[in-house]
């Protein structure tokens, strides 16, 4: 019995034994854990500072975004040029560089240390734009990118400089040949064709393609340049007019232009709207084709504009009576006869009748498009641009006033294109 009672304690005990050796942690394993943690935690912590210090540098060196006025004056600066360079470049204005001079200023050839040709209008000192009003225009017409615009290269406002760096367009204005019995001879019907084209899509491009919408207010022959392969471009910006993206007309006190080319709404109330600009475009169209300025007629009817000269011969039949003799029948008549009647929808008195410059472009590029009937434009007078009773009466109303800050009524508002009060 004792023997039996010995041997289930030494079992027990040996029981214990084994429990307890099973509870304990196996030798060493005290030490290590602490490296283990440490192995785990610390990449964690590495990795997560290297993704903080990471995003901070991104963060810094991103460029901060630009309120629009910050992005327009630093576009306006980038464009100015040293006034010493200008000189440089002009032979310090010398006559010699002179390509012309008009009631804006002078215009000047340049060639800059690049060896890049430029043309430099120097406005003149007495005129009433402000640098705020120069910067504003230069703002305008550097964000103006086509093929047919003259494009501005720079500018500079230095004192009672100021002066516009546009690209040289070698041949000149479009008045230069069309006017020029010795000249106009290389405007071949082929030429001509083109130039109405390319001066329709830059209007077309003005009014709506580009991102602003702008009234240009002063197309004429005189305005629109020819680069070496008579491809045109618009110029002379100074009256042009910003619209907002909703707006479609405006009014101001200050009549400024060219008579003969303004629209009846524009010299007899101030009213203008890109029908404005399109009622032009009509004028220089027919001038285009005639090789004639509006105010150089003598019909043997008594009319002296171009406009009634055209509306009667369409009206009797004979449209082609119109042609620039020079052309002696070298061009296709369908093409004529197509824009002479375009040129008359751009004339006609009421303004909601004219085309707008996309339905234009897309009549001058696809003869499967039928032309509406057109009415007949605004009759004109010797001397002085008398406007039809109809076209005081039109109902077109102004969204936009320009209060006139003398009595006078200046010829321009800046000065920066040439404009004349009598017809061209």
């Amino acid at each position: 019995m004792a023997a039996a009672l010995a041997i289930e304690h030494i079992s027990h005990e040996m029981a214990d034994a084994r429990y307890s050796t099973w509870l304990q942690p196996p030798p060493g394993s005290e030490s290590k854990s602490p490296q283990i943690i440490i192995a785990i935690v610390v990449p964690i912590v590495v990795i997560f500072g290297l993704f903080i210090i990471i995003v901070t540098c991104y963060i810094r060196r991103k460029p901060k975004k630009k309120s629009n006025d910050e992005e327009e004056i630093s576009s306006v600066e980038s464009l100015q040029l040293d006034l010493d360079a200008i000189k440089v470049a002009t032979n310090n204005f010398s006559d010699e560089n002179k390509l012309g001079h008009g009631g804006f200023g002078a215009v000047y050839k340049g060639t800059l240390q690049n060896g890049q040709v430029i043309a430099v209008k120097r406005l003149s000192a007495v005129s009433s734009q402000g640098v705020l009003e120069f910067k504003n225009e230069v703002q305008l017409v550097a964000r103006l990118q086509h093929r047919n615009l003259v494009r501005l290269l720079g500018c500079c406002a230095e004192g009672e400089e100021k002066i516009l760096i546009y690209e040289y367009v070698p041949n000149k204005s479009l008045d230069n040949f069309l006017f020029d019995p010795s000249k106009k001879v290389f405007l071949t019907w082929e030429r001509r064709y083109k130039i109405i084209g390319g001066i329709a899509r830059a209007l077309l491009y003005l009014h709506e393609d580009s991102r602003l919408r702008i009234i240009h207010r002063d197309l004429k022959a005189s305005n629109v340049l020819l680069d070496n392969d008579m491809n045109p471009k618009i110029s002379d910006f100074g009256m042009a007019k910003l619209f907002g993206v909703d707006q479609t007309q405006g009014s101001t006190n200050i009549i400024a232009g060219t008579y003969g080319y303004m629209a009846p709404e524009y010299a007899m109330r101030g009213q203008f709207s890109v029908k404005s600009d399109v009622f032009s475009f009509g004028v220089l169209l027919l001038e285009i084709i005639s090789g004639r300025k509006n105010s150089n007629v003598n019909d043997s009817d008594g009319a002296t504009d171009l406009l009634s000269h055209a509306w009667r011969l369409w009206k009797e039949g004979t449209p082609l009576e119109i042609m620039d003799p020079t052309l002696h029948q070298s061009f296709s008549r369908n093409e004529v006869m197509r824009c002479i009647h375009i040129g008359l929808l751009c004339v006609q008195e009421d303004v909601s009748e004219r085309p707008f410059m996309s339905s234009i472009v897309l009549m001058l590029s696809s003869f499967s498009v039928t032309l509406p009937t057109s009415s007949p434009p605004p009759f004109l007078r010797r001397g002085r641009t008398e406007f039809s009773q109809n076209a005081i009466l039109s109902d077109s109303r102004a969204n936009e006033t320009e209060k006139s800050a003398s009595n006078s009524t200046p010829m321009s508002v800046n000065d920066v294109s040439i404009s004349e009060i009598i017809p061209r």
